[in-house]
């Protein structure tokens, strides 16, 4: 095939005539030089590359992020293609190109991570319902039985990727409720740590232990814990030594720190036949 042949079926003017440089790069070794002729292509190429990302730029991706990657697909083409086998260089360069777009938006560009069968039903299903809006001309969006019927999809399969459709981007909890005239966003919507809660099941755990210590220790630990006396105090009331009940007092707090840190060894203890 001729030059003027080959220009006349390129559409874009980003596709240089490299075949020469190709061919010098295919017969080179490894090396600096070697290097220096695949980053001279690289840039010839970029145009082209660039091209193709501007075609997924309403994905809701910056397109500096799509550039960098389709870049990163024309390094690979580079690197891989053979001009011994006949093809030229851009039909071999743009399925590289391409799948490695994808691959970023079935990758990383999810906000939330979902199982590639999923992303795979999400866009099946995203691609019929647009295509069933546009044949019926309407605004209203097909019921799943219909989405299924086009799609050759179970209902199953339909829900499914339609819950995928809003894992794409994540909705920030600062966002103001749709309907929401004051200001009222998702984040006031959710429950908030109880800080009593802890205290609930601290108390709960060592009721059943303070039941198991003797009549006065349970008594001066009610005096000190729940009357809030000092111990200056429940000796005068009890008759004994200060130094006695801060004895009595850490030997009940041990004891019960042990039987309740016990106490799920206890639960998961097999029960004797």
């Amino acid at each position: 095939m001729s030059a003027t042949c080959a220009g006349a079926r390129r559409r874009h003017d980003d596709t240089p005539d490299t075949a020469a440089d190709f061919e010098r790069l295919a017969a080179m070794s490894e090396g600096p030089e070697r290097e220096a002729l695949a980053e001279k292509l690289v840039e010839a190429w970029l145009p082209m590359a660039h091209r193709l990302a501007r075609r997924y730029r309403n994905r809701g991706e910056n397109l500096e992020d799509l550039e960098q990657v389709a870049a990163l697909g024309l390094v690979k083409a580079v690197d891989r293609y053979d001009p011994q086998r006949g093809g030229a260089f851009q039909p071999y360069a743009i399925p590289t190109i391409v799948g490695e777009l994808k691959r970023y938006f079935r990758d990383c560009a999810w906000d939330v991570h979902v199982p590639r069968r999923v992303q795979e039903l999400r866009n099946k299903v995203r691609a019929t319902i647009q295509e069933l809006a546009t044949a019926e001309g309407t605004d209203r969006s097909p019921t799943v039985a219909q989405v299924a019927e086009a799609a050759g999809m179970s209902e199953e399969d339909v829900l499914t990727g339609m819950e995928a459709i809003d894992s794409f981007r994540s909705l920030s909890l600062d966002a103001e409720l749709a309907g929401a005239d004051d200001g009222y966003s998702l984040a006031d919507t959710l429950g908030r740590p109880e800080a009593r809660y802890e205290t609930v099941i601290a108390r709960e755990s060592v009721k059943p232990c303070l039941h198991r210590l003797p009549e006065r220790e349970q008594h001066i630990l009610y005096l000190r814990f729940f009357r809030d006396m000092t111990q200056a105090g429940i000796a005068e009331e009890l008759g004994i030594s200060q130094m006695h009940v801060s004895r009595l007092i850490s030997r009940s707090c041990h004891k019960i720190r042990k039987q309740v840190e016990a106490e799920p060894q206890r639960e998961n203890a097999p029960v004797p036949v």
